[in-house]
């Protein structure tokens, strides 16, 4: 089954007389059960797509659906398959984890202990220190307001998950526990994933297939092992890295002035 399918999307940004295409007919399929990858420097459309795919923003042409349901014309059934980590993520500040957690517990219908059972079993995988749980939000350190973000996104089981660079602002053990808990969820529950990222050995660990998007538009898709071979004929023992740079057209110094960190 194709958990998100979307058909020539288009979808740009008019700043005066200025037109930003964000995404130019992008087509992609991504099975159920699959951890999927979207990579590509920033400004390429990534996040954009996530954004539509989570029924935030309407395409200007074009269809997305998420196990079949339009995104636009019935979003509502939409927004009950989905959940979303973004780097932008926002809480109530003056309240503790466990507080945030338990209402968006509560929106979803989950009982208070099962909630509670849930929290404690994502906390421990992530890292989350139980003594942490009750302080408040605003005084946690990015990183650790991530790991709620992530922690409120999985309470859930999603059908799908999106995740717009989830580990962005992490340090490397923090990384590494997300990145677990990603593949938890994918093999224990099945769950589809949909992951942003600019971290290619991140790619290469967690997805099954990879698309990279440079300009708003699909450069190439495939699986990383196999995009990788084709890079052989181009370069000596090429590694994803070298596949991103060849489709997007970047050099290493680019890269670093863009920010992208691959």
């Amino acid at each position: 089954m194709i958990a998100l399918e979307s058909k020539n999307i288009v979808k740009y940004f008019q700043k005066k007389k200025e037109t930003s295409w964000a995404l130019n007919q992008v087509n992609l399929q991504i099975r159920q059960g699959e951890i999927f990858g979207l990579l590509g420097p920033n400004g390429s459309g990534k996040s954009t797509f996530i954004r539509i795919a989570s029924t935030l923003l309407v395409p200007e042409k074009g269809n997305m659906s998420v196990f079949g349901y339009d995104v636009v014309k019935e979003s509502q059934k939409v927004q009950r398959l989905i959940n979303r980590v973004s780097v932008e993520a926002s809480f109530f500040r003056m309240l503790s984890p466990m507080e945030n957690l338990l209402f968006s517990a509560g929106l979803y219908g989950l009982s208070k202990k099962e909630a509670i059972k849930r929290i404690n079993e994502i906390c421990e995988t992530i890292g989350l220190e139980k003594k942490r749980m009750h302080d408040r939000i605003k005084d946690f350190s990015r990183g650790m307001q991530q790991k709620v973000a992530i922690a409120r996104a999985f309470l859930t089981n999603p059908p799908l998950m999106l995740l717009d660079e989830p580990t962005t602002g992490l340090d490397p053990r923090a990384k590494r526990e997300v990145q677990q808990l990603v593949t938890d969820m994918n093999s224990r529950y099945g769950m589809t994933i949909l992951l942003t990222t600019h971290d290619m050995d991140e790619a290469e660990r967690l997805c099954q297939r990879v698309a990279v998007i440079h300009k708003g538009e699909i450069m190439v898709t495939g699986t990383p092992e196999h995009l990788i071979q084709i890079q052989e004929s181009k370069t000596a023992n090429p590694t994803l890295e070298d596949v991103f740079l060849a489709y997007t057209g970047l050099t290493f110094s680019q890269v670093e002035t863009e920010g992208v960190g691959v």
